[in-house]
């Protein structure tokens, strides 16, 4: 299953110049190197299925979803561990959000998440994450 980056519409971004989901997909070297943090605050990307993959950071944390259609809640990554929230979660049509830390993981985390998630379609086994539909 392939992804790539949608058409604009609410809530999404044009992807920075010479960024590529596909660049990411089965590099053994950390994605933060293809996906610079400065670059990608908030990035939806979808399948050749129909499926939406949506990731927002702010630099610290991100909360990474994976969608099945256009009006599916879908699921999201979760650390359930984590206490307290997060700021700074800068939406494309300038929302500020915050998020409890237990709905986002570490920068780390989600970007590994992102590069399976790319490449393979699903969740990695080992991952966590809870059904919002």
């Amino acid at each position: 299953m392939r992804y790539a980056p949608i058409g604009l519409r609410q809530g999404s971004q044009a992807p920075p110049s010479g960024i590529r989901p596909q660049a990411i997909a089965g590099t053994r070297e950390p994605s933060r190197a293809r996906f610079p943090i400065a670059l990608v605050r908030y990035r939806w990307l979808t399948s050749s299925a129909g499926r939406s993959l949506a990731f927002v950071t702010n630099g610290e944390r991100a909360m990474v979803v994976l969608a099945e259609g256009p009006d599916d809640a879908g699921e999201h990554a979760v650390d359930p561990e984590a206490e307290g929230s997060s700021e700074g979660f800068v939406l494309s049509n300038g929302q500020h959000d915050e998020y409890p830390d237990r709905d986002t993981v570490r920068i780390d985390v989600a970007y590994g998440l992102t590069e399976r998630i790319v490449a393979t379609g699903s969740w990695p086994r080992d991952a966590q994450w809870v059904v919002d539909r």
